[in-house]
């Protein structure tokens, strides 16, 4: 009970954060997507547009990311947090948008990590969140425990799995809602916290490494071969799109890492964008468009695969929208779970206290 009033806090922040981030993804897709403006007139090959791309960000553009839809804008992004927009058919800049939706989905995502703190205050919000993950995981583990029946009958583990009507009090209701919002949400929130202790502690992110008799390695961000001043003639790209989708017939979009060179780097991607299972790197030869290498999830160390795993476990996107979903219900579940929980323990631990400080008083 004392762990549980010591991280309830945390806990409820990090569920609410973590429901509101479920749909961020798609959501920010959405409202940074603007529309084009000639929607069905002949398209700008893919190397003219990376050329427009090259110049409009003085060579700055790290990659240029295609949609399968034909008349969706072709995005540019510019080093790790910027990205801008070309008109597929005119080459134009699109008017950005998309803003405030962008900065909100941040702000949550700074409370869900560090508290909103900045600069040497990160590190305190990091320490602070990552041992709510531990309180969070022995309160899960020890309520699992709890939960255990003696005795295997149906109707006494049914009473713990089921809502009940027609309970004597507000404790019993809470009771009875903290147990089954705790059983059916078990599984995902294991899940979530385990994942969350290998994010918030190097020292379980090189466990996970040693446990596959691996040295600890630094996950490294998928981007661009690096930024260049100089704003070279671009060709070759077409046809690498044209041998990238013969390849791979069921992508949803594609990213050319730039800037171009003989070889052509495309990540071709199947899944909502956030699922490493469903992304392919392929290394093709700008002169003809042949593959000379192909490397996908299943290439990496099988310790980079679970670490990788861990990471978009804990958001449910290993498993695209259906995990997503799982995982903000789960959120949702640890809100009930948090405020029950917390209730119950006030009436257990507080209310006692309170009760025998009043007995004291003088009448």
């Amino acid at each position: 009970m004392t762990v549980g009033l010591m991280v309830a806090l945390v806990v409820l922040m990090l569920s609410l954060t973590g429901l509101l981030l479920t749909y961020e993804a798609q959501i920010t897709r959405w409202a940074q997507t603007p529309a084009v403006s000639e929607v069905g007139a002949k398209r700008l090959s893919a190397d003219e547009l990376a050329g427009i791309a090259a110049i409009e960000t003085g060579g700055r553009a790290t990659a240029l990311r295609f949609a399968k839809d034909p008349d969706a804008p072709v995005a540019v992004q510019v080093g790790r947090n910027s990205t801008l927009f070309l008109d597929p058919f005119t080459g134009d800049l699109l008017p950005e948008q998309g803003a405030g939706v962008a900065a909100f989905f941040s702000t949550v995502e700074h409370v869900h990590r560090w508290f909103a703190l900045s600069g040497d205050g990160r590190g305190l919000g990091r320490a602070v969140t990552g041992a709510a993950n531990l309180g969070f995981l022995f309160l899960l583990a020890s309520g699992l425990y709890l939960w255990w029946p003696r005795a295997w009958k149906w109707r006494m583990v049914r009473m713990n799995l089921w809502f009940r009507k027609g309970l004597p009090s507000s404790k019993a209701r809470d009771y009875n809602w903290h147990h089954v919002f705790g059983f059916w949400a078990l599984v995902p929130l294991l899940a979530i916290v385990v994942s969350g202790v290998v994010i918030s502690y190097p020292w379980a992110s090189d466990l996970v490494f040693r446990l596959y008799g691996e040295e600890p390695a630094a996950l490294r961000r998928r981007a661009g071969q690096g930024a260049s001043n100089a704003v070279a003639e671009i060709s070759g790209l077409d046809l690498a799109l044209l041998q990238a989708s013969a390849a791979i017939p069921d992508w949803r979009r594609m990213e050319v890492a730039l800037p171009v060179a003989e070889k052509i780097r495309i990540t071709v991607d199947s899944g909502t964008g956030r699922q490493p299972t469903k992304q392919v790197t392929l290394t093709m030869d700008a002169r003809d468009g042949a593959v000379l290498e192909r490397s996908d999830f299943s290439d990496r160390s099988a310790g980079q695969q679970a670490r990788v795993f861990l990471r978009f476990l804990h958001t449910g996107e290993i498993f695209g929208l259906l995990g997503q979903t799982l995982a903000g219900l789960a959120a949702a579940f640890a809100l009930v779970m948090t405020y029950t929980g917390a209730a119950l323990s006030y009436r257990r631990l507080i209310q006692p206290l309170l009760r025998r400080r009043r007995s004291r008083q003088p009448g």
